[in-house]
């Protein structure tokens, strides 16, 4: 049985992100707003063994995020997902921009902390992304706005037959919701909202991409187009097919 979903959002950061951090409407209202007492948020990660006292005011993360960002060397195009654990309590996890988890490296000594901004590679955490695929653009897929996976994304440990939703995020990390299906005759899963990805990234037919999926099973997975340079470019064997199905 699937285990129920723990309340999450993922934002990716953006120009002016060291500052503040912006809390989805949606997930304020659900979970945030007249649920909690208090303003302070406690922020933990895989990264480092200590927490993290972050303020929040309003809909933003303001004294305290600034620390938190720079202890893990986040950049803009990285995307970071709140997985609420208690009260206040999240735990952080950071993604470059193709949304390979990143790793740390820490100095042995104090004189070497100020090159910590250099020490972070990219790596696995508690996240899967083990899985890639190549979607090409068809005039078939576009016109049915339908895309389906490759029948080995049914191995996939980010994706399971319950999860109705996913969302397709782009190189600069801007997303798009996309819905989610599992064709039981077919044994593979579809996503319909492909059209407007395609339209509004000025897709041509015949263009493709490889896409990182991202997930444990139980947050909403995230299908992230792979920057030419990744490791995941080489091992994308998996092909998705267009909407018709022979």
């Amino acid at each position: 049985m699937v285990q129920p979903q723990e309340p999450h959002f993922f934002q990716p950061l953006l120009p002016g992100f060291q500052t503040h951090l912006t809390i989805p409407i949606v997930f304020f209202s659900k979970h945030i707003q007249g649920k909690t007492n208090g303003n302070t948020w406690t922020l933990t990660s895989d990264a480092m063994d200590q927490t993290w006292q972050v303020i929040q005011e309003e809909r933003r993360l303001t004294r305290g995020w600034k620390e938190f960002a720079e202890a893990h060397d986040l950049r803009i195009g990285d995307i970071v997902i709140f997985k609420l654990k208690g009260s206040m309590v999240f735990h952080v996890t950071p993604f470059g921009p193709s949304c390979c988890d990143i790793q740390y490296t820490y100095p042995n000594s104090m004189e070497e902390a100020h090159d910590h901004q250099n020490n972070r590679t990219g790596a696995r955490f508690s996240y899967s992304w083990d899985y890639c695929f190549k979607a090409e653009v068809t005039d078939s897929n576009v016109r049915e706005d339908k895309l389906n996976l490759p029948v080995g994304a049914t191995g996939c440990n980010a994706l399971n037959k319950e999860c109705k939703k996913a969302k397709l995020v782009n190189i600069e990390g801007k997303a798009w919701n996309v819905s989610m299906r599992f064709n039981e005759s077919g044994g593979f899963y579809y996503i319909k909202g492909w059209r407007k990805f395609c339209a509004e990234n000025k897709c041509h037919i015949g263009d493709s991409f490889v896409f990182n999926v991202v997930g444990d099973g139980n947050t909403l997975p995230l299908m992230c187009v792979c920057s030419p340079s990744k490791e995941c470019l080489k091992s994308a064997g998996d092909i998705a097919s267009s909407s018709r199905v022979n």
